[in-house]
Order: C-alpha cells, then sequence, then structure tokens
C-alpha cells in the first residue's frame, strides 16, 4: 500500500519547495468577496471539461457553496492558446463570452501577466503553494499537476506499448494520436517535449526538435492519427492510443466502464510533469465572482476536489502533512514509482520548447490535428 510519506517526499523533491513567502491579506474578509460575487451573479469559466481533473464535481461543489452563482461554463475542450485569446478578443466585452478565469500550462502564465491579460490575487492560502508554483505579484500561481501517459484501448491494442520508441512498430498503424493541437494546447505541446527527452533532446529546444522529429517518424510511418483525441475517440476506435496526462486517461477508463476497457501507462523514459496555472482575467466582467472562485479552489475542499478527479493538487504536501488526504485518494492513484523520473520543465525550457514545436509542427511533422 502507497502512504503519504512517499508522495510527499516525490512532489518535494520534483518541485523543490523553497520557503514560503508572505500571504497578501484579503482586501476583502471571504463574507464581504462572497456577497460582492453573488451581486455579481454569473462567473465565466473556459477550457473546464468536466472529466478534466474532476472539474465537473468542483464545480458542482462550487455551486453548492454558492447557489445564487450561476457558472458560465465557455468552451470546454478549449487550449491554453484559445483561452489567452479569448480574452484578448473580449477586453471590451462584458458579456457572456468573456471568461473571468483561466486554468493554462505553465508557460502560458507569464506569458499572459507579460500581456497585461491578468489581474493579480493572492488566495488565503497562498503560503502553502511552492513558490517556484507561482508569480511573486500573485498574477498566476499553480493549481495541479500530472504526467504523460499512453492512454489504451485493450480491446484493440493486444500489446500495450511501455516506452516511446514502442510507438513506431508497425502493429500501431493509425493508432496513436495527441490529446490537443500541438500548436495551441499545452498538453500536447508537452508531449513533443516527453517524446524528445526520451530521444535524449535536453529540455528546451532540443527537446522540442527533437520531439518533431519523433513525430515526423510517427507520421511518415503511418502510426499517428491528426485527431484530437478523447473518451470518444478512443471507445469508437479512431484512436486506440492517446497520448494524455494521466488523470485525463484515468477518468476517461472511469467514464467508460470497461466498455471498452482502458489502460493508462507511464512510459519508462521521457516523463514530463506537468503543472497548470490559474489566472484571473485583466478584463474580467465579475471580477469577484473570480476571486470567489479562486478561494473555493485552493482551499482543502477546491484541493481535495482536484485529487478525486487524479489531479496532483499543488497544496499536496501541505494537506499531506497536516493528514487531510484520505487514503483512498492515493490508492486511486497510480503508484508513486511511477512518479519518481518524471522531469518538471522550468519556465525558460517550457518556453523554448513551446517556441519549437508551434513554429515547427507545420513544417517538419505537416499533420493538421483538428
Amino acid at each position: 500500500m502507497r502512504t503519504t510519506t512517499l508522495r510527499v517526499i516525490a512532489v518535494t523533491s520534483a518541485l523543490a519547495i523553497a520557503a514560503a513567502t508572505p500571504v497578501a491579506s484579503l482586501a476583502q474578509s471571504m463574507d464581504e468577496l462572497a456577497a460582492a460575487a453573488e451581486a455579481e451573479g454569473t462567473l465565466s469559466t473556459i477550457a473546464l471539461p468536466h472529466s478534466w481533473c474532476g472539474y465537473g464535481d468542483v464545480i458542482a461543489g462550487f455551486k453548492a457553496k454558492y447557489p445564487n452563482i450561476t457558472v458560465n461554463e465557455l468552451n470546454p475542450d478549449a487550449g491554453s492558446a484559445d483561452e489567452l485569446e479569448a480574452v484578448r478578443a473580449n477586453k471590451d466585452n462584458t458579456g457572456p463570452q468573456a471568461p473571468d478565469v483561466l486554468d493554462v500550462g505553465f508557460a502560458f502564465g507569464p506569458q499572459a501577466k507579460e500581456e497585461g491579460l491578468t489581474q493579480p490575487h493572492k488566495v488565503a492560502t497562498w503560503d502553502t503553494i511552492p513558490d517556484d508554483a507561482k508569480d511573486a505579484d500573485g498574477h498566476w500561481y499553480g493549481d495541479y499537476y500530472g504526467v504523460l501517459s499512453f492512454v489504451v484501448n485493450t480491446d484493440l491494442v493486444e500489446n500495450v506499448p511501455q516506452d516511446w520508441e514502442d510507438l513506431l512498430k508497425p502493429e500501431y498503424a493509425n493508432s496513436v494520436a495527441l490529446a490537443g493541437d500541438p500548436r495551441a494546447s499545452n498538453q500536447a505541446i508537452l508531449a513533443v517535449m516527453a517524446a524528445g527527452l526520451a530521444r535524449g533532446g535536453e529540455a528546451g529546444q532540443g527537446s522540442g526538435e527533437a520531439g518533431l522529429e519523433f513525430f515526423k517518424e510517427l507520421n511518415e510511418a503511418g502510426n499517428f492519427v491528426p485527431v484530437i483525441g478523447k473518451a470518444g475517440t478512443i471507445a469508437q476506435g479512431a484512436t486506440p492510443i492517446v497520448i494524455a496526462w494521466d488523470y485525463n486517461g484515468l477518468a476517461w477508463r472511469d467514464t467508460l466502464a470497461g466498455n471498452p476497457p482502458l489502460e493508462v501507462v507511464v512510459p519508462a523514459s521521457g516523463v514530463v510533469a506537468g503543472v497548470y496555472v490559474q489566472a484571473i482575467s485583466a478584463y474580467a466582467p465579475q471580477p469577484n465572482a473570480a476571486k470567489l472562485w479562486m478561494e473555493y479552489l485552493y482551499s482543502d475542499e477546491g484541493q481535495l476536489g482536484w485529487l478525486k478527479g487524479y489531479c496532483h493538487p499543488i497544496r499536496f504536501n501541505d494537506l499531506a502533512q497536516s493528514g487531510k488526504i484520505p487514503q483512498e485518494l492515493l490508492d486511486a492513484l497510480p503508484p508513486a514509482e511511477a512518479y519518481e523520473a518524471a522531469v518538471f520543465p522550468t519556465l525558460d525550457q517550457q518556453g523554448g520548447n513551446k517556441d519549437a514545436v508551434t513554429g515547427g509542427w507545420d513544417s517538419v511533422v505537416g499533420a493538421n490535428v483538428q
């Protein structure tokens, strides 16, 4: 049986937690913030599929706690780049198409801040968020992480691949897909990085270039399917193998309930962990509802909601050390050993990789993923 201690050690070493910085006091008390948010009456989210990280239950929990706030869910299948574009496109729009909050890949947080697309807010639990997973000014902060894995329909795939090079085998013809467009989706961009690292590429531009060569070979071999993979495409047989975050694969497995059976495999090499971050739009039509949403997400209740969705919440260590994580939630995750070799790319490494992948996918791989 896995223990809390094992996972605390794994996460601590991976994130290299530094001493916490003093938390900025909330400008409003929670009661005042809740009243102001309820007066606004709406929260507009974007890119939050209900199967992603347990968001369906997390949103339901927020609604139950604040029944006077309607949650307007925009474009659940959007990628991180799409989220930033939604803020840009709606900065002069206070209507329902303007998102209040963002959940984007790590590299997209600083980009959004630099463009002036975010506003600062430090949640009450600010001190328990690792320093290297948050902006010092409160413009963005890590929320959860997972590792990239192979999600396999075992009704269609007899020999389940265990590492990246396996995917090039002829038996996987017309079988392998990404869970997003690598020109816009953080999940897909980091999948290319993982393949590149497995090939010996150095994290950053090198991993991006090596990963592009891998996917070029995969495409030329006839194994790559240019379809965005998800539970439905796996079940239909259109994408028998999907490269996706472990938490997405585990959620899809639960959703499909054995029809078909899925196996989620953390590859033997090129294990990349991806931290996602939260932010509030600088142009949020409902800024108080946005702040209240953040307070909920970073409360114990919100963090455990993500863990129920198979994501490691950013406050995992704090919750574990205070004995707040039920053992059954730990037991539902892959073994702690699967995460021991995980690489947590720095912002600079992610930025170099992202530039290589988004700039070179069309010319090197030439597959229009949609």
